[in-house]
């Protein structure tokens, strides 16, 4: 996160003793990326955070490749995806390459008999159904629909829901998540024309605190493997921290959509980058409003990457018989765009109230058994008059 923030409590100078009210010293830990040269945070424990009392087991996770070398067009029924009690089962990988993993999820019961950590990847957890809390060793934020969840690698966390019917889109990043740098001035600052600034992001609040022995399960996700790991002491045992490296949320409604006189390509809705793939937010916005403008986009070919559409709400004008909750995929290599008749039918409308989330990466996918199973098997033909 390309801002400062602190919360809890914390001493003046880093890297001094920090001293307990009752006595003895809290226990400092710089929770820091890509070395340290990345974003950072100090944190401050009431219990050495490194007391790993036993590894219970390890297992593979890794995702079930059904196509390793795609040229056909997809369309998955996200919805027809089954729920599942446990938050980690309930998480289903559709499309994987090196630099992602793209899923979806519809966890039936809050995270709280264990604890979770990705130490390979950053996670962006779009809230499409269900509204609850995640819960960090860096705070707590209260989440709802149409909210993004950043939460960075090494992260420890758990997540309640209010409901049991929740519906989570999910990009795992072996890259950091950031928002763009075309939006930031050379201080990290969002420029006047980003479609976005710091006083929408939802920041950690209400520091847990506990202090507490005992034996704890961190759930700790590496190279494709789970490892099931007790710790000595409780993991939310952080004081307080500071610097620039925790979770946040922002809210896709309060993206706003950059218009124009003609189409507008897609980078006009990017919302956060990586090195491997951008996302974009698609929101409810004004038609182009030249005289003889056509709304729908414009044919295009996927020369360097793949595009990954998941839909939210509204009608996706560009596309026919397309419903909440479902995934598309055009492979590069070949060119796409409008369905049949959905040109046309944009020409003269003045408004849109879609609601997307689009993924292109940068490296071809390769699709899962998981998605396979939620494949409708004829979309690569639906551009066919």
């Amino acid at each position: 996160m390309p801002i400062y923030h602190k919360l809890g409590n914390i001493p003046q100078k880093r890297h001094t003793q920090f001293e307990k009210p009752n006595g003895g010293l809290y226990y400092e830990q710089l929770f820091g990326t890509e070395g340290f040269h990345g974003h950072s945070a100090l944190l401050y424990h009431v219990h050495r955070p490194t007391q790993v009392k036993e590894i219970i087991k390890s297992y593979s996770v890794e995702p079930k490749i059904a196509i390793d070398k795609n040229i056909k067009s997809l369309l998955l029924k996200g919805f027809e995806l089954k729920p599942e009690a446990d938050f980690l089962d309930s998480r289903k990988a559709m499309l994987v390459n090196r630099d992602c993993i793209i899923g979806l999820a519809a966890p039936q019961q809050s995270l709280r008999t264990y604890f979770y950590k990705n130490a390979d990847a950053d996670e962006m957890l779009f809230v499409h159904k269900g509204t609850g809390t995640l819960r960090t060793f860096m705070g707590n934020i209260p989440f709802e629909y149409g909210d993004y969840l950043i939460i960075p690698r090494g992260m420890i966390y758990q997540i309640d829901f209010d409901t049991t019917e929740n519906r989570l889109f999910y990009v795992e990043s072996t890259s950091p998540i950031y928002t763009p740098k075309r939006y930031k001035n050379q201080s990290g600052q969002h420029l006047e024309h980003s479609p976005f600034c710091e006083r929408d992001f939802k920041m950690p609040t209400e520091l847990e605190t506990h202090d507490e022995k005992g034996d704890f399960i961190i759930k700790i996700k590496k190279e494709g493997m789970m490892h099931e790991v007790v710790y000595a002491t409780h993991p939310f045992d952080v004081i307080g921290w500071d610097g620039y490296n925790f979770p946040y949320a922002f809210s896709i409604h309060n993206f706003e959509p950059i218009t124009g006189r003609v189409h507008q390509p897609p980078p006009v809705h990017q919302t956060f980058e990586t090195t491997g793939f951008v996302v974009c937010s698609f929101c409810p916005r004004l038609y182009d409003y030249h005289p003889k403008s056509i709304p729908a986009p414009y044919n295009h070919s996927n020369i360097d990457s793949d595009e990954v559409l998941y839909y939210v709400d509204g009608d996706f004008m560009s596309r026919n018989n397309i419903e909440q909750g479902h995934i598309t995929l055009h492979p590069k290599g070949i060119p796409h765009g409008p369905a049949p008749g959905a040109m046309e039918r944009s020409i003269g409308k003045t408004v849109t109230e879609e609601l997307a989330v689009m993924v292109d990466t940068f490296r071809p996918l390769m699709v899962t058994a998981e998605a396979m199973g939620l494949d409708d098997g004829q979309y690569y033909k639906s551009w066919v008059e």
